[in-house]
């Protein structure tokens, strides 16, 4: 992989984690504040999928829908079928954030978006250490 290529995918991967350190520091605390977990959850999610592609020289739409930026990846390499548990983190990038479709997640809805997170993470920066 060229070096230019390179430095822009680990960028993605900075700002993938970013929403990781924001959730592991949520889940610490004695009243976390979900919808702001599942909202990074979705967020570091469709980072590291756009860092895959980005690797692979692929562009990617800009959408928030899991599902659209994981097909190409499955397209790719369809052990990404695995992360496919990653489409309901789609509903946390727009309907969280707005007072129209007020939605507090419960905790444990929250512990699952962040497992998921790590899962890809974890999933993604394997496959992207064969790239690199």
């Amino acid at each position: 992989m060229e070096k230019k290529l390179k430095e822009i995918v680990k960028q993605w991967i900075l700002k993938a984690e970013n929403d990781l350190n924001v959730i592991e520091h949520e889940v610490k605390v004695s009243d976390p504040t979900t919808d702001m977990i599942c909202f990074h959850a979705q967020q570091c999610v469709e980072k590291y999928l756009k860092a895959f592609l980005i690797a692979n020289q692929i562009n990617y739409q800009h959408t928030h829908n899991i599902g659209t930026i994981l097909k190409p990846c499955k397209d790719i390499n369809p052990n990404f079928s695995q992360l496919t548990d990653s489409l309901i983190l789609t509903n946390y990038a727009v309907d969280l954030r707005y007072a129209d479709d007020f939605y507090i997640p419960e905790i444990e809805e929250a512990k699952e978006a962040h497992q998921i997170a790590l899962k890809v993470k974890e999933f993604v920066l394997k496959e992207l250490n064969k790239l690199m």
